[in-house]
C-alpha cells in the first residue's frame, strides 16, 4: 500500500516573511496557536487541550498496527457510476478528484494486520475521500473484510469516519447497510469479535449500520456521532438539544458508547480487549 503525506491542518498564516507558512495550527476547540510538529509528534492531538484533529486511514494504520505487518485486501476495487449520477459536476469526475486529493481508489482501507501480537482483519474508512462515504465499493470492500475474517478465524476491528450514505450511488449505497450488517450477524455466529472505533465524524448511514453493531464499541473524545445532524434533529423535533449532544462524552453517559479512549492510548486498549475476547492461543489463520 503506497504511503503519502502528512496530516493537512489549518494553518496560521505567518505574516514575516523570512519564516515559512504552515509552522502554526490554530485549535478549532481552545483557540490556542500550537506548533505544528507538536500536534504531528502526538498523533494529531492538541497539547493544550487535547482536541483529537482528524488523520488520515493510512497515518491510522500505522498508529496501531506493527510496522509493515498491515496487507491490504481488495485494493484494486473502484467505484461506477450505477444510476448516472449528474449535478454540477459528475460523479465520475467527483470519483477522479477524490483519487487525487486523497491517494487512495475509495473511502475505506481493508486488510489484514498485527496489533500486538495478535492477528486482526482490520478496516479504517477515510474522510478525505467524499466524507468517507459508503457507496457500493465501500459496502464490498467491508462486505469482503468480515467474510474474509470469518474464514479465517480473525477478530475484526473498523475504525469509522464518514457522513454516511453515499448519495451518488441513490438505492445502492443504502443496499450496503444490510449487506454489511448481515456479514456482522455470521461473524457473531462464529464467536468471533468486532470492535467498532468511532472517530469524528462517525454519522449517516454508517453509524446506523456496521459502526453501531461492535461488541465493543470505542470512540475518541469529542467526536460527533449520531445519524441525523443536530440541525436536523431541532428543526424536526423543534426541541432545545442539550448541551453537547450526539458528542462521544454524551453517548457514553447514555449507552450507546461503551468506551472514550485517547488517540495515544487507543492501540494498547485495542491489544487488552483483544486478549479478554479471544482465545489464549489464537489459532494460526490461512493466508489472504
Amino acid at each position: 500500500m503506497r504511503l503519502f503525506g502528512r496530516s493537512k491542518f489549518t494553518s496560521v498564516k505567518v505574516r514575516k516573511k523570512d519564516l515559512p507558512g504552515g509552522l502554526w495550527v490554530k485549535c478549532p476547540e481552545c483557540s490556542e496557536i500550537v506548533y505544528t510538529h507538536e500536534i504531528e509528534s502526538d498523533h494529531g492531538v492538541c497539547p493544550k487541550c487535547a482536541y483529537h484533529f482528524p488523520i488520515t486511514s493510512v497515518e491510522r494504520i500505522k498508529l496501531l498496527t506493527e510496522d509493515g505487518s498491515f496487507e491490504e485486501w481488495d485494493d484494486n476495487l473502484i467505484s461506477a457510476d450505477p444510476i448516472q449520477f449528474n449535478a454540477q459536476v459528475s460523479y465520475v469526475a467527483k470519483i477522479a478528484e477524490n483519487r487525487k486529493k486523497s491517494g487512495l481508489k475509495e473511502a475505506v482501507v481493508c486488510g489484514r494486520a498485527k496489533i500486538g501480537t495478535y492477528a486482526v482483519a482490520l478496516g479504517v474508512m477515510e474522510f478525505k475521500f467524499l466524507g468517507g462515504s459508503m457507496g457500493s465499493v465501500v459496502g464490498e470492500k467491508v462486505t469482503r473484510l468480515i467474510e474474509r475474517a470469518v474464514s479465517r478465524g480473525l477478530p475484526v476491528i473498523i475504525v469509522s469516519a464518514s457522513g454516511g450514505a453515499r448519495m451518488h450511488e441513490g438505492l445502492f449505497s443504502l443496499m450496503q447497510m444490510a449487506k454489511t450488517s448481515g456479514a456482522l450477524a455470521r461473524l457473531s455466529e462464529a464467536r468471533l469479535p468486532f470492535i467498532s472505533v468511532l472517530t469524528n465524524p462517525c454519522t449517516g448511514g454508517v453509524m446506523a449500520s456496521f459502526a453501531s453493531l461492535g461488541d465493543v464499541i470505542i470512540a475518541e473524545p469529542g467526536a460527533l456521532i449520531g445519524f441525523a445532524g443536530p440541525r436536523v434533529i431541532r428543526e424536526t423535533t423543534r426541541e432545545n438539544i442539550p448541551e453537547g449532544f450526539q458528542r462521544s462524552e454524551f453517548l457514553l453517559k447514555h449507552g450507546l458508547v461503551d468506551m472514550i479512549v485517547h488517540r495515544k492510548d487507543l492501540k494498547a486498549s485495542l491489544v487488552t480487549l483483544l486478549g479478554y475476547m479471544l482465545p489464549h492461543e489464537q489459532p494460526q489463520s490461512k493466508s489472504a
